[in-house]
Order: structure tokens, then C-alpha cells, then sequence
């Protein structure tokens, strides 16, 4: 089992601090490359720069909660969710972010399947 974690590139673990300025303050950031390369993708995705991306997200959170408590951590459990591919059924919030979606392949149905997914999205209610 641990040959599949200790077999990864060290890049992925190798910390990159990056400056940015949030809410009129200046900060540093510090993360993994494989973290910062998650930013980066959720970023493109929306459009957006890493830099205002952390920004919304940031200020998203202020509003929400009052407080960012430990942003570093956040960031890593935003790439976590968006890697397994945002359904996170212990979440309780809704994203206002509609378009996070990891870019894996989704499962393949059996025809069965499919057939049953078409039949009750064109059911209708009596």
C-alpha cells in the first residue's frame, strides 16, 4: 500500500510560497506544488487568475463565516473536494461555484442503467 504513496514524484510535495494581496493586506501562502497545481486548474476552470480566485474564495468565507480560520487549510480541503469530485455528502453548504468538477472520466453505466437514469428523468409526475 505505502508503494503507492511513497512512489509519487517528490515535486508534489515539494512547498511553494506564493504572495498575494487579500482584502487589502498582503500574505503569504504556502502549499504543496500539487496543491497549487489543483488552484491553478479550479482557477482556469472559472475563469480567473489563482490570485483572484483565492480572493473570492476568501471573501466568500468572510461572509459566510465572519472569519477565515487558517486559510492554508482550507485551500488544501478545497483541492481534496474538488480531486474526489465535489460531491461531498458531509458538506452542509451549497457552492455558489456551480462549475467545480474534477476533470476525471465519469463511471461508466451498463445500458441497464443508462435505461433506467432516461426512464426517470422522463418520467413526469400524475
Amino acid at each position: 500500500m505505502c508503494n503507492l504513496f511513497a512512489r509519487q514524484p517528490q515535486r508534489n510535495y515539494e512547498n511553494q510560497t506564493r504572495s498575494l494581496r487579500i482584502g487589502g493586506h498582503c500574505t503569504s501562502i504556502r502549499l504543496e506544488l500539487a496543491f497549487w497545481d489543483t488552484l491553478e486548474e479550479i482557477a482556469a476552470r472559472e475563469r480567473m487568475s489563482v490570485a483572484k480566485f483565492l480572493t473570492s474564495l476568501h471573501n466568500e468565507v468572510l461572509e459566510h463565516h465572519g472569519e477565515v480560520n487558517n486559510f492554508t487549510s482550507l485551500l488544501r480541503c478545497c483541492c481534496l473536494i474538488y480531486r474526489s469530485g465535489g460531491d461531498s455528502a458531509q458538506t452542509d453548504f451549497v457552492a455558489p461555484v456551480s462549475g467545480l468538477r474534477s476533470s476525471r472520466p465519469e463511471p461508466r453505466l451498463s445500458a441497464l442503467e443508462r435505461g433506467q437514469q432516461t426512464d426517470a428523468a422522463l418520467s413526469l409526475p400524475k
